[in-house]
């Protein structure tokens, strides 16, 4: 199900396709990220202009395509100024990033220990992305915060996950390094 046209978009999938016949997620996901690091920079690919017209109060997920065969999905996410996530997981789904336009403050944070529904997480590394950089996240570790440092311009990412990402857990402070888990279902908004 192609959700949107745009200049290069065969080029994109043809490359994503490439990468997940690989089938070990280690080696679908270099790929994966190699791939978009270069379809960024060479320019070829231009992504619909929808993307970078931010929401006022969230930043905005829209799918751009869904892969009817292997089940993945690409998704643009555009980031207002000082837009970001809580501390969040991917369900246990790989998901490849890159920077199409604008930078990034990407936290990455290991689990310590969990209590019920309580969970004592540190932060392991913090890193602002440029466009034209990508990453990657494979469970376990895959808990993180993305937001953009900006006050006055967006940002824009390119998210490949191995399959639609409709809900992830999300992780709210309660004091020092503790966070109460809750669950969170992700909605798009409108590509057009």
């Amino acid at each position: 199900m192609l959700a949107l046209e745009f200049p290069g978009c065969d080029r994109l999938l043809a490359m994503i396709d490439d990468a997940v016949a690989l089938g070990d997620e280690h080696a679908v996901t270099e790929r994966l990220r190699n791939g978009l690091s270069d379809a960024i920079r060479d320019g070829q690919i231009q992504l619909p202009d929808c993307v970078l017209e931010p929401v006022v109060d969230h930043y905005a997920r829209r799918e751009l395509y869904r892969c009817e065969t292997s089940g993945y999905s690409v998704v643009a996410m555009t980031w207002g100024p000082g837009q970001g996530t809580p501390i969040h997981d991917h369900s246990g789904l790989w998901c490849v990033e890159g920077i199409w336009h604008g930078q990034l403050e990407i936290t990455q944070y290991e689990l310590r220990e969990q209590q019920g529904e309580r969970f004592h997480f540190i932060p392991v590394g913090t890193h602002l992305a440029g466009a034209g950089s990508a990453g990657s996240l494979i469970p376990p570790h895959e808990y993180h915060t993305i937001r953009n440092p900006s006050s006055d311009q967006i940002a824009v990412s390119l998210h490949i996950y191995k399959q639609a990402l409709t809900c992830c857990s999300k992780f709210q402070p309660e004091g020092g390094a503790w966070y109460t888990k809750s669950a969170s279902d992700l909605g798009l908004d409108e590509a057009a």
